[in-house]
């Protein structure tokens, strides 16, 4: 039996307009669009609050089994409940596919004294309690691990910087521009329009390789010394209880949407990493990703549940 949507699909974003879930969205309706599979409107649900818990919560689980509805998701499914800060994890729900992989770029103010990523090392390692972190969504998560693995590097204490948690990356940026914070741990293509307005200047990214477009100068932290290889894919989970027609019909509608001109474009303009799994393939990514995160947050002290 073949699935077909009989009404509008639903996309549901945890974040605000213009956060970092909203983007994937907005980004994976056009490709969807563009891919003329899909006979039905596509309508975007924001769904703020909560570090993006809000949107499962509070909107995907009163869908169960409604192949019309679909979150953007992310490792934070796994790490809310590693640390405590959520009863529910990816299990709960039914994983459809990764899209990409975004990778963490920390960034200051543009008249910030920390003018290198060398200074912001200085700083972890001698003085980390007189710095103040701007994250987003949840501790915890690979933003959040970023910020632990250069600290435990330098010899500082993990616990020790002053962390403030925000709903949207965007707002975490702006609390670096206000001058409240000192540095922000965020999504690259969150920090994109600061950089263009040179408000803010990226110290460091956790990438393998340097990004493309505006971070093509900026090092990695390999590059000057720090071993943080650390991203965050952007995937859709649908509802619990999706049947496996449901789930076809969206990993084919997916992966097409993934081989879409407009697709390209997106990832290069928001420097994103092409990541597509589904499948058999997904569901042995997420079991190792979970083995990893109960390692690294259990040495980083952040391990709350096994």
């Amino acid at each position: 039996m073949t699935w077909q949507p009989e009404r509008p699909i639903q996309i549901v974003a945890g974040t605000p307009p213009g956060g970092g879930l909203d983007r994937v969205a907005r980004a994976l309706e056009k490709a969807i669009a563009a891919t003329r599979l899909c006979n039905v409107p596509i309508e975007i649900v924001n769904v703020p609050g909560g570090g993006a818990r809000k949107a499962w919560t509070d909107y995907i689980d009163r869908y169960p089994a409604d192949g019309h509805v679909v979150g953007i998701s992310s490792p934070n499914l796994t790490t809310d409940y590693l640390v405590g800060a959520a009863s529910f994890e990816h299990s709960k729900y039914v994983p459809i596919a990764t899209l990409v992989t975004e990778y963490i770029a920390f960034g200051v103010r543009s008249d910030s004294s920390l003018e290198t990523g060398a200074d912001f090392l200085r700083r972890l390692g001698g003085d980390a309690a007189s710095l103040t972190v701007a994250l987003s969504t949840a501790l915890g998560n690979p933003n959040h691990i970023a910020l632990a693995k250069l600290t435990r590097q330098t010899g500082g204490d993990v616990n020790a910087p002053v962390v403030r948690v925000f709903d949207s990356a965007l707002t975490a940026v702006a609390d670096v521009i206000a001058g409240d914070a000192d540095i922000c741990a965020v999504t690259a293509a969150s920090v994109l329009a600061e950089l263009d307005a040179d408000r803010l200047r990226v110290l460091g990214i956790s990438a393998p390789a340097r990004l493309s477009g505006a971070f093509v100068a900026t090092p990695t932290w390999e590059e000057q010394g720090a071993d943080c290889v650390i991203g965050a894919w952007r995937g859709v989970t649908g509802p619990a209880e999706l049947a496996a027609e449901q789930v076809a019909y969206w990993q084919r509608l997916l992966h097409a949407a993934t081989q879409q001109p407009v697709w390209r474009q997106e990832l290069s303009r928001l420097s994103w990493w092409p990541m597509y799994r589904d499948g058999a393939g997904l569901r042995d990514y997420l079991d190792a990703e979970r083995a990893e995160f109960v390692a690294v947050l259990g040495e980083l002290g952040l391990l709350k549940q096994s």
